[in-house]
Protein backbone atom coordinates (compact mmCIF):
# COMPACT_ATOMS: atom_id res chain seq x y z
CA UNK A 1 0.00 0.00 0.00
CA UNK A 2 0.80 3.52 -0.25
CA UNK A 3 0.87 6.24 2.76
CA UNK A 4 -1.79 8.82 2.15
CA UNK A 5 0.45 11.39 1.15
CA UNK A 6 2.04 9.62 -1.65
CA UNK A 7 -0.81 8.42 -3.36
CA UNK A 8 -4.01 9.65 -5.05
CA UNK A 9 -7.12 8.16 -5.18
CA UNK A 10 -9.81 7.98 -7.97
CA UNK A 11 -13.23 6.71 -8.54
CA UNK A 12 -14.04 6.38 -12.12
CA UNK A 13 -17.85 6.15 -12.37
CA UNK A 14 -19.14 4.55 -15.54
CA UNK A 15 -22.13 5.82 -17.64
CA UNK A 16 -23.61 3.40 -19.75
CA UNK A 17 -27.24 3.87 -21.54
CA UNK A 18 -29.22 3.32 -24.14
CA UNK A 19 -30.60 6.77 -25.32
CA UNK A 20 -29.57 10.38 -25.17
CA UNK A 21 -32.21 11.53 -22.40
CA UNK A 22 -31.01 8.79 -20.34
CA UNK A 23 -27.18 9.39 -21.22
CA UNK A 24 -27.50 13.01 -20.53
CA UNK A 25 -29.04 12.59 -17.11
CA UNK A 26 -26.59 9.92 -16.31
CA UNK A 27 -23.74 12.47 -17.10
CA UNK A 28 -25.03 15.32 -14.51
CA UNK A 29 -25.46 12.56 -11.46
CA UNK A 30 -22.14 11.19 -12.69
CA UNK A 31 -20.30 14.48 -12.39
CA UNK A 32 -21.44 14.43 -8.53
CA UNK A 33 -19.66 11.64 -7.63
CA UNK A 34 -16.81 10.98 -9.73
CA UNK A 35 -12.98 11.99 -10.01
CA UNK A 36 -13.38 10.19 -13.69
CA UNK A 37 -16.35 9.86 -15.53
CA UNK A 38 -16.00 6.47 -18.20
CA UNK A 39 -18.77 6.97 -21.19
CA UNK A 40 -19.29 3.64 -21.98
CA UNK A 41 -20.63 4.35 -25.63
CA UNK A 42 -21.01 0.88 -26.71
CA UNK A 43 -24.33 0.87 -24.42
CA UNK A 44 -25.78 3.71 -26.35
CA UNK A 45 -28.19 3.64 -29.61
CA UNK A 46 -26.01 3.96 -32.45
CA UNK A 47 -28.45 6.74 -33.83
CA UNK A 48 -27.40 8.73 -30.83
CA UNK A 49 -23.47 8.28 -30.73
CA UNK A 50 -22.32 11.28 -32.30
CA UNK A 51 -24.89 13.53 -30.07
CA UNK A 52 -23.67 12.04 -27.37
CA UNK A 53 -19.54 12.52 -28.22
CA UNK A 54 -20.76 16.26 -28.79
CA UNK A 55 -22.36 16.51 -25.73
CA UNK A 56 -19.66 15.41 -23.56
CA UNK A 57 -17.19 18.68 -25.33
CA UNK A 58 -15.81 20.49 -22.30
CA UNK A 59 -17.17 18.01 -19.56
CA UNK A 60 -16.69 19.20 -16.37
CA UNK A 61 -14.82 16.37 -15.47
CA UNK A 62 -12.03 14.07 -17.04
CA UNK A 63 -13.75 11.67 -19.34
CA UNK A 64 -12.89 7.81 -20.22
CA UNK A 65 -13.99 6.86 -24.15
CA UNK A 66 -15.02 3.11 -24.09
CA UNK A 67 -16.42 1.33 -26.96
CA UNK A 68 -15.72 -2.03 -26.00
CA UNK A 69 -16.85 -4.82 -28.02
CA UNK A 70 -19.69 -7.98 -26.66
CA UNK A 71 -16.67 -10.61 -26.00
CA UNK A 72 -14.66 -8.05 -23.58
CA UNK A 73 -17.64 -6.93 -21.93
CA UNK A 74 -19.83 -4.55 -24.41
CA UNK A 75 -23.21 -4.27 -24.82
CA UNK A 76 -23.56 -4.82 -28.16
CA UNK A 77 -21.59 -6.71 -30.84
CA UNK A 78 -19.03 -4.20 -32.57
CA UNK A 79 -17.00 -5.26 -35.78
CA UNK A 80 -13.34 -4.59 -35.48
CA UNK A 81 -13.93 -2.20 -38.16
CA UNK A 82 -16.49 -0.10 -36.53
CA UNK A 83 -14.41 0.14 -33.15
CA UNK A 84 -11.63 1.18 -35.55
CA UNK A 85 -13.56 3.90 -37.46
CA UNK A 86 -14.86 5.02 -33.91
CA UNK A 87 -11.50 6.06 -32.68
CA UNK A 88 -10.10 7.19 -36.01
CA UNK A 89 -13.04 9.44 -36.91
CA UNK A 90 -15.39 9.84 -34.13
CA UNK A 91 -13.82 10.05 -30.81
CA UNK A 92 -12.93 13.07 -29.02
CA UNK A 93 -9.14 13.93 -27.63
CA UNK A 94 -8.01 16.47 -25.11
CA UNK A 95 -6.00 16.95 -22.17
CA UNK A 96 -9.34 15.66 -20.25
CA UNK A 97 -9.73 12.87 -22.22
CA UNK A 98 -8.66 9.19 -21.83
CA UNK A 99 -8.88 6.56 -24.29
CA UNK A 100 -9.30 2.79 -23.08
CA UNK A 101 -8.71 0.80 -26.28
CA UNK A 102 -8.59 -2.95 -26.58
CA UNK A 103 -5.00 -5.14 -27.44
CA UNK A 104 -5.88 -6.23 -30.93
CA UNK A 105 -6.46 -2.49 -31.67
CA UNK A 106 -3.72 -0.65 -30.36
CA UNK A 107 -1.85 -0.76 -33.47
CA UNK A 108 -4.52 0.58 -35.17
CA UNK A 109 -5.27 3.72 -33.62
CA UNK A 110 -3.12 6.94 -33.05
CA UNK A 111 -4.08 8.15 -29.23
CA UNK A 112 -2.66 10.30 -27.31
CA UNK A 113 -0.19 7.88 -25.51
CA UNK A 114 -0.58 9.88 -22.29
CA UNK A 115 -3.83 9.74 -21.86
CA UNK A 116 -4.62 5.88 -23.24
CA UNK A 117 -5.21 3.28 -20.90
CA UNK A 118 -4.85 -0.30 -23.03
CA UNK A 119 -6.95 -2.84 -21.23
CA UNK A 120 -7.64 -6.63 -21.30
CA UNK A 121 -10.68 -8.58 -19.70
CA UNK A 122 -11.63 -11.86 -18.93
CA UNK A 123 -15.37 -12.77 -17.64
CA UNK A 124 -14.40 -16.55 -17.36
CA UNK A 125 -11.59 -17.07 -14.81
CA UNK A 126 -8.16 -15.70 -13.67
CA UNK A 127 -5.53 -16.42 -16.45
CA UNK A 128 -1.97 -16.04 -16.59
CA UNK A 129 -1.81 -12.54 -15.78
CA UNK A 130 2.11 -11.83 -15.67
CA UNK A 131 1.59 -12.98 -19.45
CA UNK A 132 -1.23 -10.45 -20.09
CA UNK A 133 0.72 -8.10 -18.15
CA UNK A 134 4.02 -8.32 -20.34
CA UNK A 135 1.65 -7.92 -23.94
CA UNK A 136 -0.02 -4.85 -22.37
CA UNK A 137 3.22 -3.19 -20.69
CA UNK A 138 5.16 -3.43 -24.32
CA UNK A 139 2.71 -0.61 -25.56
CA UNK A 140 2.63 2.96 -25.45
CA UNK A 141 -0.09 3.13 -23.33
CA UNK A 142 0.34 4.71 -19.70
CA UNK A 143 -2.12 3.01 -18.31
CA UNK A 144 -2.27 -1.09 -18.06
CA UNK A 145 -5.98 -2.39 -17.16
CA UNK A 146 -6.73 -6.07 -16.48
CA UNK A 147 -10.04 -7.27 -15.15
CA UNK A 148 -10.87 -10.96 -14.46
CA UNK A 149 -13.53 -12.73 -12.67
CA UNK A 150 -12.78 -13.67 -9.49
CA UNK A 151 -14.11 -17.59 -8.57
CA UNK A 152 -13.25 -17.46 -5.08
CA UNK A 153 -11.55 -14.63 -2.81
CA UNK A 154 -8.02 -16.30 -3.35
CA UNK A 155 -8.10 -14.83 -6.55
CA UNK A 156 -7.46 -11.52 -5.10
CA UNK A 157 -3.96 -12.59 -4.29
CA UNK A 158 -2.57 -12.89 -7.97
CA UNK A 159 -4.52 -9.29 -8.65
CA UNK A 160 -3.12 -7.39 -5.74
CA UNK A 161 0.68 -9.39 -6.77
CA UNK A 162 0.23 -7.70 -10.45
CA UNK A 163 -0.39 -4.04 -8.63
CA UNK A 164 2.50 -4.67 -6.87
CA UNK A 165 4.70 -5.55 -9.55
CA UNK A 166 3.53 -2.64 -11.85
CA UNK A 167 4.56 -0.47 -8.66
CA UNK A 168 7.64 -1.71 -8.27
CA UNK A 169 8.13 -1.23 -12.55
CA UNK A 170 6.79 2.27 -11.94
CA UNK A 171 4.14 0.90 -14.37
CA UNK A 172 0.42 3.00 -13.54
CA UNK A 173 -1.97 -0.19 -13.50
CA UNK A 174 -5.68 -0.79 -13.21
CA UNK A 175 -6.38 -4.25 -11.77
CA UNK A 176 -9.69 -5.90 -10.24
CA UNK A 177 -10.96 -9.06 -9.49
CA UNK A 178 -14.45 -8.92 -10.80
CA UNK A 179 -17.25 -10.67 -9.07
CA UNK A 180 -18.62 -10.86 -5.11
CA UNK A 181 -15.28 -12.50 -4.01
CA UNK A 182 -13.03 -9.73 -5.60
CA UNK A 183 -14.35 -6.67 -4.13
CA UNK A 184 -11.31 -6.32 -1.96
CA UNK A 185 -9.10 -5.51 -4.93
CA UNK A 186 -11.80 -2.81 -5.93
CA UNK A 187 -11.78 -1.16 -2.37
CA UNK A 188 -8.08 -1.40 -1.57
CA UNK A 189 -6.96 -0.75 -4.62
CA UNK A 190 -6.27 2.57 -4.40
CA UNK A 191 -4.24 2.53 -1.63
CA UNK A 192 -2.00 -0.11 -3.19
CA UNK A 193 -1.17 2.13 -5.86
CA UNK A 194 -3.78 1.33 -8.48
CA UNK A 195 -4.43 3.93 -10.74
CA UNK A 196 -8.20 4.46 -10.30
CA UNK A 197 -11.03 1.82 -8.76
CA UNK A 198 -14.83 1.91 -10.70
CA UNK A 199 -18.27 2.80 -8.73
CA UNK A 200 -21.44 2.31 -9.69
CA UNK A 201 -24.26 5.49 -10.34
CA UNK A 202 -26.30 3.25 -7.80
CA UNK A 203 -27.21 -0.12 -6.85
CA UNK A 204 -28.69 -1.30 -10.57
CA UNK A 205 -26.45 0.48 -12.57
CA UNK A 206 -22.94 -1.53 -12.55
CA UNK A 207 -21.38 -2.13 -15.46
CA UNK A 208 -19.62 -5.26 -14.20
CA UNK A 209 -19.93 -7.63 -11.83
CA UNK A 210 -19.16 -6.59 -8.14
CA UNK A 211 -18.83 -3.18 -8.76
CA UNK A 212 -19.70 -0.81 -6.15
CA UNK A 213 -21.82 1.55 -5.38
CA UNK A 214 -19.52 5.03 -5.88
CA UNK A 215 -21.15 6.44 -3.02
CA UNK A 216 -20.67 3.62 -0.48
CA UNK A 217 -16.76 3.39 -1.78
CA UNK A 218 -16.81 6.58 0.08
CA UNK A 219 -19.27 7.50 2.74
CA UNK A 220 -19.14 3.79 3.77
CA UNK A 221 -15.50 2.27 3.16
CA UNK A 222 -13.76 5.84 3.64
CA UNK A 223 -11.85 4.96 0.50
CA UNK A 224 -9.82 8.06 0.07
CA UNK A 225 -8.23 7.77 4.10
CA UNK A 226 -7.35 3.99 3.07
CA UNK A 227 -3.54 3.66 3.64
CA UNK A 228 -0.90 1.59 4.35
CA UNK A 229 -1.55 1.77 8.19
CA UNK A 230 -5.32 0.83 8.00
CA UNK A 231 -6.10 -2.15 9.75
CA UNK A 232 -8.43 -4.09 7.71
CA UNK A 233 -11.39 -6.23 9.44
CA UNK A 234 -14.09 -8.38 7.64
CA UNK A 235 -17.22 -10.92 7.05
CA UNK A 236 -16.56 -14.21 6.23
CA UNK A 237 -19.09 -16.36 4.89
CA UNK A 238 -20.94 -16.92 1.64
CA UNK A 239 -23.12 -15.19 0.80
CA UNK A 240 -22.25 -12.05 2.51
CA UNK A 241 -23.21 -8.93 0.42
CA UNK A 242 -26.45 -8.78 1.83
CA UNK A 243 -25.36 -7.67 5.26
CA UNK A 244 -25.08 -4.47 7.05
CA UNK A 245 -22.14 -5.27 9.40
CA UNK A 246 -20.24 -3.23 7.03
CA UNK A 247 -22.40 -0.13 8.10
CA UNK A 248 -22.12 -0.88 11.67
CA UNK A 249 -18.21 -1.56 11.93
CA UNK A 250 -17.10 1.09 9.47
CA UNK A 251 -19.72 3.46 11.56
CA UNK A 252 -17.96 2.37 14.79
CA UNK A 253 -14.23 2.80 12.82
CA UNK A 254 -15.48 6.33 12.16
CA UNK A 255 -17.16 7.92 15.51
CA UNK A 256 -14.02 6.18 17.76
CA UNK A 257 -11.52 7.18 15.19
CA UNK A 258 -10.00 4.56 14.38
CA UNK A 259 -8.18 3.90 11.14
CA UNK A 260 -9.76 0.95 9.87
CA UNK A 261 -11.53 -0.54 7.01
CA UNK A 262 -14.60 -3.52 7.13
CA UNK A 263 -15.20 -5.53 3.71
CA UNK A 264 -17.40 -8.16 3.27
CA UNK A 265 -15.67 -11.20 2.01
CA UNK A 266 -17.53 -13.92 0.27
CA UNK A 267 -15.52 -16.87 0.97
CA UNK A 268 -16.48 -20.52 -0.52
CA UNK A 269 -13.13 -22.29 0.70
CA UNK A 270 -11.89 -21.47 4.07
CA UNK A 271 -8.95 -23.84 4.46
CA UNK A 272 -7.54 -21.32 1.32
CA UNK A 273 -8.41 -18.41 2.41
CA UNK A 274 -7.52 -18.69 5.93
CA UNK A 275 -4.02 -19.98 4.65
CA UNK A 276 -2.88 -18.15 1.83
CA UNK A 277 -4.86 -14.50 2.94
CA UNK A 278 -5.69 -14.78 7.38
CA UNK A 279 -2.86 -16.91 8.71
CA UNK A 280 0.69 -14.10 9.63
CA UNK A 281 2.67 -17.33 9.10
CA UNK A 282 1.18 -18.57 6.09
CA UNK A 283 -0.50 -15.18 4.35
CA UNK A 284 0.47 -14.32 0.85
CA UNK A 285 -0.75 -10.73 0.83
CA UNK A 286 0.69 -7.92 2.46
CA UNK A 287 -2.17 -6.30 4.76
CA UNK A 288 -3.04 -5.29 8.40
CA UNK A 289 -5.26 -8.25 8.64
CA UNK A 290 -6.97 -8.05 12.12
CA UNK A 291 -9.80 -9.60 12.70
CA UNK A 292 -12.41 -11.34 11.34
CA UNK A 293 -16.50 -11.68 11.68
CA UNK A 294 -17.41 -15.35 10.79
CA UNK A 295 -21.00 -16.39 9.22
CA UNK A 296 -22.50 -19.24 7.79
CA UNK A 297 -20.98 -21.91 6.96
CA UNK A 298 -17.80 -21.14 8.22
CA UNK A 299 -18.27 -21.27 11.81
CA UNK A 300 -17.56 -24.70 12.92
CA UNK A 301 -14.87 -25.37 10.02
CA UNK A 302 -12.78 -22.20 10.61
CA UNK A 303 -12.32 -23.47 14.55
CA UNK A 304 -9.42 -26.37 12.91
CA UNK A 305 -7.52 -23.59 11.47
CA UNK A 306 -7.12 -21.23 15.25
CA UNK A 307 -4.08 -21.33 17.40
CA UNK A 308 -6.13 -20.82 20.19
CA UNK A 309 -10.27 -21.10 21.07
CA UNK A 310 -11.90 -19.75 24.16
CA UNK A 311 -13.37 -21.97 26.27
CA UNK A 312 -16.85 -20.91 25.64
CA UNK A 313 -16.71 -20.95 22.07
CA UNK A 314 -15.07 -24.66 22.39
CA UNK A 315 -17.98 -25.61 24.38
CA UNK A 316 -20.98 -24.02 22.00
CA UNK A 317 -18.57 -25.78 19.15
CA UNK A 318 -18.59 -22.57 16.84
CA UNK A 319 -16.50 -19.76 16.36
CA UNK A 320 -17.73 -16.03 14.78
CA UNK A 321 -14.86 -13.69 15.79
CA UNK A 322 -11.57 -14.15 14.82
CA UNK A 323 -8.74 -12.16 16.16
CA UNK A 324 -4.91 -11.65 14.45
CA UNK A 325 -2.74 -11.25 17.41
CA UNK A 326 0.92 -11.45 16.19
CA UNK A 327 1.90 -15.09 14.30
CA UNK A 328 -1.30 -16.65 15.75
CA UNK A 329 -5.01 -16.79 15.36
CA UNK A 330 -7.58 -16.11 18.27
CA UNK A 331 -11.17 -17.72 18.16
CA UNK A 332 -14.28 -16.01 20.18
CA UNK A 333 -17.93 -16.22 20.19
CA UNK A 334 -20.07 -13.21 20.62
CA UNK A 335 -22.82 -14.83 19.23
CA UNK A 336 -24.02 -16.05 22.64
CA UNK A 337 -23.30 -13.04 24.82
CA UNK A 338 -24.76 -10.98 22.28
CA UNK A 339 -27.66 -12.74 21.96
CA UNK A 340 -28.39 -12.80 25.73
CA UNK A 341 -27.52 -9.19 26.14
CA UNK A 342 -30.85 -7.86 24.61
CA UNK A 343 -33.22 -10.45 27.03
CA UNK A 344 -31.47 -9.84 30.29
CA UNK A 345 -32.29 -6.05 28.96
CA UNK A 346 -35.62 -6.53 28.46
CA UNK A 347 -37.06 -9.28 30.45
CA UNK A 348 -34.43 -9.36 33.26
CA UNK A 349 -33.46 -12.70 35.16
CA UNK A 350 -34.14 -15.55 32.65
CA UNK A 351 -33.46 -18.22 36.19
CA UNK A 352 -36.40 -21.23 35.49
CA UNK A 353 -37.95 -19.34 32.24
CA UNK A 354 -39.29 -21.81 29.82
CA UNK A 355 -37.84 -21.09 26.54
CA UNK A 356 -38.31 -22.82 23.30
CA UNK A 357 -36.08 -22.43 20.16
CA UNK A 358 -36.86 -22.82 16.70
CA UNK A 359 -34.22 -24.00 14.61
CA UNK A 360 -30.52 -26.71 16.03
CA UNK A 361 -28.50 -24.80 13.23
CA UNK A 362 -25.25 -22.90 14.86
CA UNK A 363 -27.28 -19.75 16.12
CA UNK A 364 -29.86 -22.20 17.67
CA UNK A 365 -26.78 -23.60 19.66
CA UNK A 366 -25.35 -20.40 20.76
CA UNK A 367 -28.57 -18.92 22.22
CA UNK A 368 -28.96 -23.03 23.60
CA UNK A 369 -25.47 -22.45 25.63
CA UNK A 370 -26.31 -18.79 26.83
CA UNK A 371 -29.79 -19.96 28.11
CA UNK A 372 -28.50 -22.57 29.60
CA UNK A 373 -25.95 -20.59 31.34
CA UNK A 374 -29.08 -17.84 32.71
CA UNK A 375 -30.67 -20.77 34.58
CA UNK A 376 -33.54 -21.05 32.07
CA UNK A 377 -35.63 -24.42 30.75
CA UNK A 378 -34.65 -24.78 26.84
CA UNK A 379 -36.93 -27.05 24.64
CA UNK A 380 -35.45 -27.18 21.00
CA UNK A 381 -38.54 -27.47 18.04
CA UNK A 382 -37.50 -28.43 14.66
CA UNK A 383 -39.39 -29.43 11.25
CA UNK A 384 -37.35 -32.41 10.82
CA UNK A 385 -36.86 -34.45 14.30
CA UNK A 386 -35.11 -37.40 12.18
CA UNK A 387 -32.46 -34.88 11.05
CA UNK A 388 -31.72 -33.55 14.66
CA UNK A 389 -28.51 -34.87 16.11
CA UNK A 390 -30.23 -33.81 19.47
CA UNK A 391 -33.16 -34.23 21.75
CA UNK A 392 -35.94 -32.48 20.13
CA UNK A 393 -39.96 -31.99 19.36
CA UNK A 394 -41.80 -31.78 15.95
CA UNK A 395 -42.55 -27.93 15.02
CA UNK A 396 -45.65 -28.76 13.20
CA UNK A 397 -48.00 -29.59 16.25
CA UNK A 398 -46.37 -27.28 18.84
CA UNK A 399 -48.11 -25.18 20.66
CA UNK A 400 -45.99 -22.13 22.10
CA UNK A 401 -48.73 -21.64 25.03
CA UNK A 402 -47.39 -20.69 28.18
CA UNK A 403 -43.43 -20.39 27.16
CA UNK A 404 -42.10 -17.05 28.73
CA UNK A 405 -39.89 -17.42 25.46
CA UNK A 406 -39.97 -18.66 22.14
CA UNK A 407 -36.70 -17.68 19.61
CA UNK A 408 -36.54 -18.35 16.01
CA UNK A 409 -33.55 -19.03 15.00
CA UNK A 410 -34.04 -19.83 11.17
CA UNK A 411 -34.08 -17.95 8.39
CA UNK A 412 -37.63 -18.13 7.72
CA UNK A 413 -41.07 -17.28 9.68
CA UNK A 414 -41.65 -20.83 11.11
CA UNK A 415 -44.75 -20.15 13.05
CA UNK A 416 -48.07 -18.76 13.11
CA UNK A 417 -50.34 -16.68 15.12
CA UNK A 418 -52.05 -19.62 16.47
CA UNK A 419 -48.98 -21.60 17.43
CA UNK A 420 -47.47 -18.27 18.88
CA UNK A 421 -51.05 -17.46 20.95
CA UNK A 422 -50.08 -17.41 25.20
CA UNK A 423 -46.35 -16.97 24.32
CA UNK A 424 -45.36 -14.04 26.47
CA UNK A 425 -41.55 -12.70 24.41
CA UNK A 426 -41.29 -13.60 20.78
CA UNK A 427 -37.35 -12.93 19.79
CA UNK A 428 -36.83 -13.29 16.03
CA UNK A 429 -33.04 -13.31 15.43
CA UNK A 430 -33.53 -12.31 11.57
CA UNK A 431 -32.88 -8.92 11.11
CA UNK A 432 -33.39 -8.04 7.66
CA UNK A 433 -35.85 -6.60 7.58
CA UNK A 434 -36.53 -5.13 11.03
CA UNK A 435 -40.36 -5.92 11.16
CA UNK A 436 -40.29 -9.55 9.82
CA UNK A 437 -43.49 -11.34 8.97
CA UNK A 438 -42.73 -14.04 12.33
CA UNK A 439 -42.75 -10.75 14.44
CA UNK A 440 -45.84 -9.42 13.33
CA UNK A 441 -47.53 -12.83 13.48
CA UNK A 442 -46.46 -12.80 17.42
CA UNK A 443 -47.52 -9.51 17.95
CA UNK A 444 -51.22 -9.93 16.17
CA UNK A 445 -50.96 -13.36 18.73
CA UNK A 446 -50.12 -10.64 21.70
CA UNK A 447 -46.78 -11.54 22.46
CA UNK A 448 -44.18 -8.55 23.23
CA UNK A 449 -41.14 -9.13 20.42
CA UNK A 450 -37.59 -8.72 20.12
CA UNK A 451 -35.71 -7.81 16.50
CA UNK A 452 -32.37 -9.60 15.75
CA UNK A 453 -31.05 -6.38 15.11
CA UNK A 454 -30.44 -5.67 18.88
CA UNK A 455 -28.33 -9.03 18.74
CA UNK A 456 -26.55 -8.54 15.78
CA UNK A 457 -25.53 -5.07 17.39
CA UNK A 458 -24.56 -6.23 21.03
CA UNK A 459 -22.57 -8.96 19.90
CA UNK A 460 -21.05 -6.42 16.98
CA UNK A 461 -20.41 -4.51 19.76
CA UNK A 462 -17.99 -7.21 21.37
CA UNK A 463 -16.22 -8.03 18.27
CA UNK A 464 -15.04 -4.82 17.90
CA UNK A 465 -13.59 -4.00 21.42
CA UNK A 466 -11.71 -7.67 20.90
CA UNK A 467 -10.32 -5.97 17.25
CA UNK A 468 -9.00 -2.44 18.59
CA UNK A 469 -9.49 -2.24 22.58
CA UNK A 470 -12.01 0.48 22.43
CA UNK A 471 -15.22 0.63 23.49
CA UNK A 472 -17.90 1.39 20.33
CA UNK A 473 -21.34 2.91 20.57
CA UNK A 474 -24.26 0.54 20.45
CA UNK A 475 -26.27 3.63 18.98
CA UNK A 476 -23.82 4.43 16.41
CA UNK A 477 -23.75 0.53 15.51
CA UNK A 478 -27.54 0.47 15.71
CA UNK A 479 -28.64 3.19 13.43
CA UNK A 480 -25.67 2.64 11.14
CA UNK A 481 -27.84 -0.98 10.47
CA UNK A 482 -31.22 0.70 10.65
CA UNK A 483 -30.76 3.45 8.38
CA UNK A 484 -29.40 0.76 5.50
CA UNK A 485 -32.84 -1.25 6.61
CA UNK A 486 -35.22 1.48 6.20
CA UNK A 487 -35.82 2.83 9.50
Amino acid sequence: MQTSASRTTRVCVPVCEKNFSAFESACERAVELADIVELRLDCIDPHDLSRAVSHVTNFPRPIILTFRPAEEGGYRKLSREERRQFWTTQALRGKDVWWDVETDLVADVSPDWSRTIVSHHDFSGVPDLGLIYDQLAQTPARVVKIAVQANDIVDCIRVFKLVDRAIRESREIIAIAMGNAGIATRILGPSRGAFLTYGSLDEDSATAPGQVNARALRSLYNLDAINDETMICGLVGLPVMHSVSPHIHNAAFAREGVNGVYLPFEVSDIHSFIKRMVHPLTTEVNWKLRGLSITAPHKQTVMQHLDWIEPEAMEIGAVNTVVVEKDRLLGYNTDAAGFIAPLLKSIGSLRDKQVAIIGAGGAARAAVWALKREGAKVTLFVRDVSKSKVACEPLTSASFSGYDLVVNATPAAPATREQLQGAHWVYDLVYNPIETEFLREAREAGCATLGGLEMLVAQAKIQFELWTGKTASAAVMYDAAAAVLGK
